[in-house]
């Protein structure tokens, strides 16, 4: 079930092709890794298969699978890396699903007890500050 057709020159596709830069975190045969330009906190990163897929509703099962994989261990690196207590998992389809670029990705997030995250954060994060979380949750996933 495909709603609209994929947009190759989305963003996302962009930086699989590395025709912008990203701030690479992980990356693997079949997914990628990336820090959040405008995270709603540091460590907030994104998982995205090299596959293209719209979102959760066309993704090929293998390209899903190596996701979730890939997603668990960014998981337990963010929680690992910034001491956090847990961790948020969240991913959207379409728009009404509030979907803004159309290639699927799982946000990966992590959460502190009482912490209230910057949903509404616009403003792009410093590079420097992004490369600091990345080294973070690289080290962490050495471990």
């Amino acid at each position: 079930m495909m709603s609209q057709p994929y947009d190759p020159d989305n963003i996302f596709a962009k930086i699989l092709r590395d025709e912008i830069p990203s701030v690479r975190v992980y990356e693997d045969d079949h997914t990628i890794a990336i820090m959040d330009i405008m995270p709603w906190c540091d460590g907030h990163c994104l998982v995205l298969p090299k596959a293209p897929a719209r979102n959760m509703l066309d993704v090929a099962p293998d390209s899903l699978a190596a996701v979730a994989e890939t997603t668990r261990k960014l998981a337990r690196a963010v929680v690992q890396a910034f001491g956090a207590d847990g961790v948020t998992i969240q991913q959207n389809n379409e728009a009404a699903g509030n979907q803004v670029v159309f290639h699927l990705h799982v946000h990966v997030i992590p959460r502190h007890e009482g912490d209230r995250l910057n949903r509404s954060n616009t403003q792009m994060e410093d590079t420097a500050r992004l490369q600091e979380n990345a080294a973070k949750i690289k080290a962490a996933l050495k471990k």
